[in-house]
C-alpha cells in the first residue's frame, strides 16, 4: 500500500538517501529555543513526543543520531539517554571539529551527514554537511546556507519532519507506516 508522504525536491531526496548520521543543534532545533529557570537555577526545557518518535524511527531504520549543543544541560542528557541517543556532546562552542570526529569514528564522509541548527555556532556544520537544514526561527544569514528550512518550527516536529524526509528516501516510509497500520511496529 502507497501512503503519502513528505514532498521534497528530488535532489534533495538524492542527497538524503546517502545520509548515514543526523546530527542535530538542541536550543532552537529539539526545543523552541527559550531557556526556562526556576527560582534555585535549574533549568527546564520542552520536547516535542513528535520528534522524540521521529528520532527512534531513524535510529530504528539504521540512521545514527548525534546532538551537538552550545550549552551543557542535565535534560539534554535526561533526553538523549530516553531516546537512546549515545553521540551527546554538550559544552561545544565550535561544532564542526565534533562532526569531524564523529565521522571519523563511524567510518563516514560528510557527505553522509544531514546536519540541522540554527544560529552562528551552527553555519559551518549546515554549509559542510552533505544535507544542511534549518528552521524557520533561525536568522536569515543562517537560513541562506541552508540546503532545506523545515516547515516545522524548532520544538515543535522540525525534527519530526527531517526524520520522515529520511525514512521516506531511504525507502523505508511505506514499510513503517505498513508496520504500525497493521500493529507490528
Amino acid at each position: 500500500m502507497r501512503h503519502e508522504s513528505p514532498s521534497l525536491a528530488p535532489h534533495l531526496l538524492d542527497r538524503l538517501r546517502r545520509v548515514r548520521l543526523l546530527a542535530l543543534d538542541v536550543d532552537g532545533v529539539l526545543s523552541d529555543g527559550r531557556l526556562y529557570f526556576h527560582a534555585d537555577g535549574n533549568e527546564i526545557k520542552a520536547f516535542h513526543t513528535l520528534d522524540g518518535h521521529g528520532i527512534k524511527l531513524v535510529r530504528n531504520a539504521g540512521i545514527e543520531v548525534a546532538l551537538i549543543t552550545g550549552r551543557d544541560s542535565p535534560m539534554v542528557s535526561r533526553r538523549a539517554a530516553a531516546l537512546g541517543i549515545s553521540h551527546l556532546h554538550q559544552g561545544i562552542a565550535r561544532k564542526l571539529p565534533v562532526l569531524h570526529q564523529l565521522c571519523e569514528q563511524l567510518d563516514i564522509t560528510l557527505d553522509q551527514v544531514a546536519y540541522c541548527g540554527d544560529d552562528m555556532p551552527d553555519l559551518a556544520p549546515i554549509f559542510q554537511a552533505g544535507v544542511g537544514i534549518s528552521v524557520p526561527g533561525a536568522p536569515s544569514y543562517i537560513r541562506q546556507h541552508a540546503d532545506w528550512v523545515t516547515e516545522r518550527p524548532g520544538g515543535h516536529g522540525a525534527v519530526r519532519e527531517i526524520c520522515d524526509a529520511l525514512l521516506q528516501a531511504q525507502g523505508q516510509w511505506d514499510a513503517m507506516l505498513d508496520a504500525y497500520l497493521n500493529d507490528r511496529a
